[in-house]
């Protein structure tokens, strides 16, 4: 999710890198879950995600959304997010032991908590979220590890590409905010990037011709102004 404002009101004012070394390791959680609940629709998935979600539960996006997964209204695009559920609104994929039971296999959002990214014009960096996880032993780990995500040089390529991709689209709809022009545009987003099944095979390379196909088709032509955003992993604490 984006947010505008000053960055120091939320992080120790310091900027990472991958190679960096940032107070975020809580010990793979000890159990704690409290960031696994209350979170309402924070949970944004990208495509990637979706990919991984699906070829690991052996499922389409279609069932994911049956139980999973809901839809919403994110930064003026309709967009998937992991569902809350039952009196502690949490995550559908929290076990009964206070667990993970998709870690291997978990989000980005998830994979990046407590750290957040902040974009600008040539890409993002990362920051620490002070205020968001209730661990406050956590110790110092690299940024790259605490990711754990394969090929992290294509995911951070990909990641920046469709922060950019997202960005335009918004523009559009600011520019023509014509209902039906709008539903067209959210339609193919979730039709050419969510529902259509990736294979097991290179996400990056199939994920580069999904880009190149919306961009026509929803009349994206001239790249917006730049702006300074960024992206941040909300903790709200459950009741």
């Amino acid at each position: 999710m984006l947010r505008e404002g000053d960055i120091n009101d939320i992080s120790d004012g310091k900027l990472y890198t991958l190679n960096d070394m940032v107070r975020a390791d809580c010990q793979d959680c000890t159990g704690c879950s409290a960031c696994c609940r209350g979170m309402g629709n924070s949970i944004v998935l990208t495509p990637y995600d979706v990919c991984l979600l699906t070829n690991n539960l052996n499922c389409g996006f279609d069932k994911l959304i049956a139980d999973r997964v809901e839809l919403n209204v994110i930064d003026g695009l309709i967009l998937p997010s992991l569902k809350m559920a039952g009196e502690n609104e949490q995550c559908s994929f929290l076990d009964t032991n206070g667990r993970c039971s998709i870690h291997s296999f978990r989000p980005g959002i998830c994979r990046l908590f407590p750290l957040g990214r902040i974009y600008d014009d040539n890409g993002f960096k990362y920051f620490l979220q002070t205020n968001e996880c209730l661990n406050n032993h956590r110790s110092k780990i690299k940024v790259e590890k605490w990711l754990d995500t394969p090929d992290i040089e294509k995911n951070e390529r990909f990641i920046w590409e469709w922060h950019e991709l997202l960005k335009r689209l918004r523009n559009a709809t600011k520019a023509d905010p014509d209902y039906e022009s709008a539903k067209k545009r959210n339609i193919l987003l979730l039709q050419l990037f969510y529902f259509t099944p990736y294979t097991t095979n290179d996400f990056y390379s199939q994920i580069e011709e999904r880009m190149k196909l919306i961009l026509p088709t929803a009349g994206l032509s001239v790249r917006p102004r730049p702006t300074v955003l960024f992206s941040v992993h909300l903790y709200q604490a459950a009741p």
